[in-house]
């Protein structure tokens, strides 16, 4: 995305992928109102949205068999009053064929980052291994955006404050039937949390597990598994069995931390690289995306002038931060106050009482909607289409 808003307005830009495709499966898919508010500032959200999506109107749990609404997204006064659910390939695919229309913009696939390279204390590019061999890639700024292990941050030496996390995530994926409910849903039964995300013709189901217990849940069988998982889920009983080996199963190690500092001169860490998100709420890719946004906003025009200085990173740094630190306080009181607890309980759990007050009172959904939907401080594109007089 930050290369896509540099390209356009003028700056060359080399993103590195060190994969050859971003065909992954479990990753966030989750497209919310905030970045699809900038698709249609960009003017592609029409073209976006012919990818296969699904769009989920209102965030609600199933608890037992209640069914309790609490974030309505209808009132946001955004283009897209929903939540896209889309493969990320699809998403990442996109803006890289955007991208791809500036001249100012390539992407090297097969890429692979593997150190930094530094003069007198200030980051000059990087050392990266390709499929035609090493390579070292000189920039005016070097943007660590390769997630929460990122090796940038590490290799610059940049100290890390961790938030900490008492949950992790087993990812794996189901088939889904016509007649299954519709949307992706909380479900929470007997000391059990899970996630389902609607990909279509299957389920993306995230099950919780308190943090470093993946070797007890193994150690009781992949056939106790499938018993939690229709403990919470009980309509995919003809499809448990479609669950044959742990190898099926992928672990999403939760951690939630950020960056003191999140730049060196030369070099800018941004995304999951500078404030690793917890997956509550499903909002780490939107979060990322305005980083990107705001990094283009403030950037753009000093990168495009050749007259960067460290003031410039510590601008994006003091405009991002706000949101961050309020977005993961949030995350780290909803992990610690509501997922541990249930968690730990294997009776049958009962309605929080603040989410009896969103069914009570609808118009209390709004609010959740906005923190989720729009979040703290959005970001909306101000730099040009210097190409195309956007």
């Amino acid at each position: 995305m930050l290369g896509l808003l540099l390209a356009r307005a003028g700056v060359d830009v080399l993103v590195l992928e060190k994969h050859s495709d971003f065909l992954r499966d479990f990753r966030g898919d989750t497209i919310h109102p905030s970045t699809l508010e900038l698709m249609y500032e960009l003017g592609v959200l029409d073209e976006f949205l012919a990818r296969p999506h699904q769009e989920l109107k209102q965030l609600a749990g199933q608890f037992g068999n209640e069914f309790i609404p609490f974030a309505d997204f209808s009132h946001l006064p955004t283009q897209c009053k929903f939540i896209a659910f889309m493969p990320q390939w699809h998403f990442l695919d996109f803006l890289a064929d955007l991208g791809r229309t500036y001249p100012t913009f390539q992407l090297w696939m097969e890429a692979e980052v593997v150190d930094l390279i530094e003069t007198d204390g200030r980051i000059v590019g990087a050392k990266v291994e390709t499929k035609e061999g090493s390579t070292n890639v000189t920039s005016d700024l070097l943007i660590g955006a390769d997630g929460r292990t990122s090796l940038v941050r590490e290799r610059a030496g940049l100290k890390v404050q961790e938030l900490g996390a008492p949950i992790d995530v087993m990812w794996f994926r189901i088939s889904r039937l016509p007649d299954d409910p519709s949307q992706g849903l909380g479900r929470f039964a007997g000391g059990r949390i899970m996630v389902m995300l609607n990909r279509g013709d299957y389920w993306q189901c995230g099950y919780l597990i308190a943090k470093g217990t993946l070797d007890q849940v193994k150690q009781r069988g992949i056939e106790a598994f499938r018993q939690d998982m229709l403990t919470v889920a009980p309509f995919l009983r003809d499809r448990a069995n479609e669950i044959r080996a742990w190898d099926e199963i992928r672990l999403l190690t939760v951690r939630v931390d950020r960056l003191l500092k999140w730049y060196r001169p030369g070099l800018l860490c941004i995304g999951d690289a500078a404030h690793a998100m917890s997956p509550v709420g499903g909002i780490g890719i939107n979060v990322a995306v305005q980083d990107a946004v705001a990094t283009a906003n403030i950037l753009g025009e000093p990168l495009k002038s050749k007259t960067l200085t460290e003031n410039d990173l510590e601008k994006v740094q003091r405009r991002r931060l706000f949101p961050t630190r309020v977005t993961q306080a949030a995350q780290v009181f909803m992990q610690n106050r509501v997922l541990k607890p249930i968690l730990g309980n294997t009776q049958q759990i009962s309605v929080p009482f603040v989410l009896r007050l969103f069914q009570w009172f609808p118009f209390l959904r709004r609010i959740p909607a906005r923190l989720v939907g729009i979040g703290v401080r959005p970001e909306h594109v101000r730099t040009a289409d210097v190409f195309h007089g956007k």
